[in-house]
């Protein structure tokens, strides 16, 4: 039976605001570019981003040390952060300290992330639905030889792309969400290879200061995707992409790679 012209009216009517809402979040996306790119190079090159992480050092239990003592024999360049983690084999609270080189052998050395195109069809909205409770899911990081954090994932990340339904999980990073992903980019060579051990994402809510306790849509501009600390400096501990959060497909859009000039290579 053909549908009557009131019901293909109908139809189109209803599918002409989701429609309108993507081509308004591609549109957000693109204008939102070069701003993301720019922000981007001066934070990594901070005195604390992600290239002038030259330390990160945790203390013995019970053991103390003084900021003094920490930058014993370190230049003018050098400061010291503090950190806290959980142990994974007792439970307790353990910490650190981090040292900050705003002149670092990385920074020096640095000269750029490649980026993929701007990507339009890569740019997802999807539905976000919290949880009843707080949800701990383990994720594995790299410096943990195998061992897994767990990390609080308030809710699940829905949508269909290329007729694959997708959930994923993306954590609870200090009131934001954040979503570590994998797909088979992640270590090839050639133009189109990315980071070997994934990438993240910041999970964006479609009404401008929605917190995430409530269900609605959130945009997922991979264009936005981009090489974890540990690409920048092997003293950061990364989370890896669970189960879930790869896609077997490529995910050709955000950022490939970090490259350093004169041969520097991480150590």
């Amino acid at each position: 039976m053909q549908p009557t012209i009131d019901q293909v009216t109908s139809l189109e009517n209803s599918a002409a605001p989701a429609e309108e809402a993507q081509q308004t979040a591609v549109a957000a996306a693109a204008a939102q570019r070069d701003s993301w790119r720019s922000a981007r190079l001066n934070a990594l090159t901070s005195a604390q981003g992600n290239l002038a992480l030259i330390q990160t050092r945790w203390l013995p239990a019970g053991e103390t040390l003084s900021d003094e003592d920490a930058l014993a024999g370190q230049p003018d360049t050098v400061v010291v952060t503090r950190l806290q983690r959980t142990n994974l084999e007792t439970g307790a609270d353990e910490f650190g300290v981090r040292l900050w080189d705003s002149n670092s052998a990385a920074i020096v050395n640095f000269e750029t992330v490649t980026l993929f195109d701007f990507a339009p069809e890569w740019v997802i909205e999807a539905e976000f639905t919290p949880v009843a409770n707080d949800r701990a899911i383990p994720f594995e990081h790299i410096r943990d030889n195998g061992g897994s954090r767990d990390l609080i994932v308030p809710g699940d990340i829905t949508f269909t792309l290329g007729g694959v339904d997708y959930r994923l999980s993306a954590f609870d990073d200090g009131g934001t969400l954040l979503l570590v992903f994998g797909d088979a980019t992640n270590g090839r060579d050639g133009a189109n290879g990315t980071y070997e051990s994934g990438r993240f994402l910041f999970v964006e809510r479609l009404e401008s200061g929605t917190q995430f306790n409530a269900a609605g849509t959130v945009v997922l501009d991979f264009n936005k995707a981009f090489v974890p600390p540990c690409g920048f400096s092997n003293e950061y501990n990364c989370p890896l992409p669970p189960r879930n959060n790869r896609f077997a497909r490529e995910v050709t859009a955000g950022e490939k790679r970090v490259v350093f000039t004169g041969g520097f290579q991480l150590h």
